[in-house]
């Protein structure tokens, strides 16, 4: 039955995303809402806008979270320890993204997915041990698989979330040399709108790009499927290598496809992080074991169908949204008017 899952959820990713990268350019999905905040002396209001970026990085790390609580829950641990974790990592990971993002980049309305991966894989173990000492259920090599894994998962969609936005863009075709610029000609993103962070950033509104979200969110989603192969099978170090590798490692090499701003330097702090990383999360996964962890998939559905469990997810759906939705760099003004004909 596990097996049956992990292939019915790989699916059901790929297709979304495949979806996903279809629609998600266009001018259409980048602005979800406004909410008029006050009224000009002209009479139109002046909006904040809220972003299908948000949205999506809201379902990103929902959806990562539900996947962390499953694979906990599949080897015994309780919904205090799962509470726990999350909120722990959740809690230091969140900020991280902008704080870090602001020390790279030094712009303060800018979130770095990737500095928040490198403080997670910091403090991961940490957490993870804290947290099996305070409750007695689960064992750490096990928690620190299942975070590698919903990690992953969470990236890999919350890569859409760029494609939304139009940041973390990839390099025009047309600048690259061969055979790159033979493939990306057949596979590539062209953003539409002049709010999209490529056309204000570096003017690439309309220009064919390498499809760095795309090929992202394929990738990271697979290392997390194959990473929970692993984890059903009782291989929770290679559960946690597997995910924990390929996200690293792409994240190194993915970088000299993009073309925002990523520093001055030629290797990226970003780049650094990845690396060290990798490095840093091996040496756990590589030195602990699973004091005999059984994997049970039912019980860890069944953790996940829960009241606290529900309340914590649509509580990180929210705040997500709430942080990362809310346009700081672009802005609206809407006008009310009565529909004369419908009165």
């Amino acid at each position: 039955m596990e097996y049956l899952l992990i292939v019915c959820f790989g699916a059901a990713l790929f297709a979304f995303i495949f979806l996903s990268g279809r629609v998600l350019p266009s001018e259409r999905w980048q602005m979800m809402a406004s909410v008029p905040l006050f009224k000009n002396p002209d009479g139109m209001w002046q909006a904040l806008n809220l972003t299908w970026y948000g949205g999506f990085s809201a379902l990103a790390y929902t959806l990562a979270t539900a996947v962390a609580v499953v694979l906990l829950g599949s080897v015994g641990m309780g919904i205090l320890g799962l509470v726990l974790m999350v909120a722990g990592m959740l809690g230091l990971c969140i900020p991280a993204a902008k704080i870090v993002a602001r020390l790279v980049e030094g712009k303060p309305n800018t979130l770095s997915v990737g500095g928040a991966a490198f403080v997670g894989i910091v403090v991961a173990p940490f957490v993870a041990s804290g947290v099996v000492w305070l409750t007695g259920s689960g064992a750490v090599l096990p928690a620190l698989a299942a975070l590698a894994i919903a990690y992953a998962v969470g990236e890999g969609v919350g890569r859409l979330a760029c494609l939304s936005f139009g940041c973390c863009y990839g390099r025009p075709v047309d600048t690259l040399a061969e055979p790159w610029k033979g493939i990306f000609s057949r596979w590539n993103v062209v953003f539409h709108g002049g709010t999209k962070k490529a056309a204000y950033a570096h003017d690439l509104c309309g220009r064919r790009l390498v499809p760095v979200q795309l090929m992202t969110a394929y990738l990271y989603c697979a290392a997390a499927c194959l990473g929970m192969i692993f984890f059903a099978a009782g291989s929770f170090s290679m559960a946690m290598i597997a995910p924990l590798v390929v996200t690293q490692v792409w994240r190194v090499l993915s970088e000299f496809f993009r073309a925002d701003y990523r520093g001055e330097q030629k290797i990226s702090a970003y780049q650094i992080m990845a690396g060290a990383g990798v490095l840093y999360g091996l040496v756990p996964a590589l030195l602990l074991t699973a004091h005999g962890a059984a994997v049970n998939f039912g019980q860890g559905l069944a953790a996940l169908w829960n009241v606290p469990v529900l309340l914590l997810l649509q509580g990180v759906f929210l705040v997500v949204f709430l942080y990362t939705g809310r346009s700081s760099v672009t802005g609206s003004q809407i006008r009310f008017f009565v529909k004369e004909g419908e009165i």
